[in-house]
């Protein structure tokens, strides 16, 4: 599973939200492989799901199929871990 954080500039508060990736899947058990980027190269960038602000997400949404998940905190680990859960419960995996 690849997952992308993704924030406007892709460099401060998208590598925030991927080093909490990185603690979510290691508490779920998750074999992923997370990256993190600008809005930008985003759009043109393949993963299973995305995890963006809320503000970003409707941008991204209309760029991809893929599931794009709203994070308000990104240092929240109970936070990403439940859009998380939610993804692989829409994928039918839990």
């Amino acid at each position: 599973m690849k997952i992308l954080a993704v924030c406007g500039f892709g460099v401060g508060s998208s590598m925030v939200l991927k080093m909490t990736i990185d603690k979510a899947i290691r508490e779920l058990n998750i074999d992923a492989e997370v990256e993190n980027t600008d809005l930008s190269s985003a759009k043109s960038m393949d993963a299973d799901v995305y995890l963006t602000s809320s503000e970003l997400k409707e941008e991204l949404s209309r760029n991809t199929t893929k599931p794009v998940y709203p994070i308000k905190k990104y240092m929240d680990k109970e936070e990403v871990k439940d859009a998380l859960k939610q993804y692989l419960s829409e994928r039918g995996n839990e």
